[in-house]
């Protein structure tokens, strides 16, 4: 058992036994030769005293010394130290939400009884609907980019500074040979093309990383050449903003701690900061969204003149609009084929209520546009056709039930690695008074429009319910008059 647990049972069990001998924080302390801030540090998990102090505290509390320094807590509390062993609490980022993970750790220990019954519940719940650690993690982190609306200046700004310290070209789109000769020269890298795409095994991965005197960076040949150079640059990432906790194949198989999803997103996040500097592509979306009517030529036009993927460009929509624009939005990428896509990105800094499940069944969610375009990409005679000119798509729904309103565009193609399977990306605002002085093309009348019924089904069960409660409402009112 961790040190960090040992000690948070043993201040627990003194906070506990404290008071249950009616002693205040500085009555024990004072009879215990102690001050109180040492005891407030104890029973917080902070400190575990020596034998001598523990002995003094026993007798004190007239307690068995053994009891006290046992990691054995109580059955009601069983769950209490699952929860606290559990590596999900060693590894949320509390810091990063203004939190201390001491004093949330405090706020499980104060009262053990009842929170071993919160631990329960929340056990409970992860167990029935099969929350992994990594799915906690990746929660976690789109959680921590929605709180600062997905922009970090701090990246930005490394971004600038390596492209000025390179002597980077200012003028889209950059040149994957000139990302080599940086990372090989300048970072000692040596980059093979050819080993993972005759490893059958090994072919689903993008890149796979190999530490050492001289680092190996192991490209897929089998992707686009915008994807190789968007690797590259994640690469420099790593290396420039000197993230050392990292994945080491792209897509990572394993997550072994919310530092190496916070360092792979942010390695991310340089890479399409060099690609798509922000002055140039801030300069390109004014210029869309100041069109009257609209048009799928912009955003083909961004596609060719930056060389990225449709993926790349909207992520890097959804981390410069809100900050510039002022105007909200949800970010979406869906995967699929024969009717079954699976949610595998999603951003919401627009609050829309989203799907709430991975796997989106077509009758319930065929109105969202990203499905719409992976629908008609599979109806289409060959959807090679979209490997170099994706499917461009808008729309507006009208959601009957909510009177929600929300303006979308999308593009979708074939997977490179895997090409039977469609891929879509999305942006979603909510149209409000304020949207068309930023999005000019809202009000478009050739923009398609969907109307969606979103009211809530009822089971039978549930109506039966209502008229339950309707009915022992009406006896409860009767019986009282």
């Amino acid at each position: 058992m961790k040190t960090e647990l040992i000690n948070i049972i043993f201040g627990m069990k003194i906070r506990q036994s404290r008071i249950e001998a009616n002693l205040s924080l500085s009555e024990f302390a004072n009879r215990c030769d102690l001050s109180p801030s040492y005891i407030t540090e104890i029973e917080k998990g902070r400190k575990y005293p020596k034998n001598d102090k523990i002995m003094k505290m026993a007798d004190v509390l007239d307690q068995d010394y053994d009891n006290l320094v046992s990691i054995k807590l109580s059955p009601s509390l069983t769950h209490l130290e699952t929860i606290l062993s559990s590596p999900i609490l060693g590894e949320f980022p509390f810091e990063e939400f203004g939190l201390d993970t001491n004093s949330v750790v405090s706020i499980f220990t104060r009262i053990p009884d009842k929170a071993s019954a919160l631990a329960h519940a929340i056990l409970e719940i992860v167990r029935q609907h099969n929350i992994k650690e990594e799915h906690f993690l990746r929660a976690a982190l789109r959680s921590y980019q929605e709180l600062h609306e997905n922009y970090f200046q701090d990246i930005e700004d490394a971004a600038d500074r390596f492209a000025n310290q390179y002597a980077l070209d200012i003028t889209p789109p950059l040149q994957q040979s000139r990302l080599e000769e940086i990372i090989c020269q300048k970072f000692g890298y040596e980059l093979n093309n050819t080993e993972l795409v005759n490893q059958p095994l090994l072919s689903t991965y993008r890149s796979v990383f190999i530490d050492g005197r001289r680092p190996k960076l192991l490209l897929n040949a089998a992707l686009r050449p915008s994807q190789i150079k968007f690797l590259l640059a994640r690469e420099l990432g790593y290396q420039y903003l000197k993230l050392e906790e990292r994945g080491n194949t792209s897509a990572p198989d394993r997550v072994e701690s919310f530092q190496q999803v916070l360092n792979d997103f942010k390695a991310s996040y340089f890479a399409g900061g060099l690609l798509m500097p922000r002055t140039a592509i801030l300069a390109d979306i004014r210029t869309c969204f100041a069109r009257e009517s609209w048009s799928d030529e912009p955003l083909l036009q961004m596609l060719d003149k930056y060389d990225v993927s449709p993926e790349m460009l909207f992520y890097r929509l959804s981390e410069l609009i809100p900050q510039f624009c002022g105007v909200r939005l949800h970010f979406l990428r869906f995967n699929g084929t024969n009717n079954v896509y699976k949610l595998v990105k999603h951003l919401n800094m627009s609050t829309w209520l989203l799907p709430q499940s991975n796997e989106v069944s077509e009758q319930v969610y065929d109105h969202l546009l990203g499905v719409c375009l992976l629908k008609e990409m599979a109806t289409a005679t060959a959807a090679e056709q979209f490997y170099n000119r994706p499917l461009v798509g808008v729309q507006i729904d009208n959601f009957i039930h909510s009177h929600e309103r929300i303006l979308s565009f999308g593009l979708a193609r074939p997977l490179a690695l895997s090409p039977e399977i469609g891929s879509s990306v999305t942006i979603g605002f909510r149209i409000t008074p304020e949207l068309k002085n930023t999005v000019h093309f809202v009000d478009d009348p050739a923009i398609p429009v969907t109307i969606v019924n979103d009211e809530p089904a009822i089971s039978t069960a549930e109506k039966e319910k209502i008229g339950r409660e309707a009915a022992l409402n009406q006896l409860v009112a009767k019986m009282k008059t």
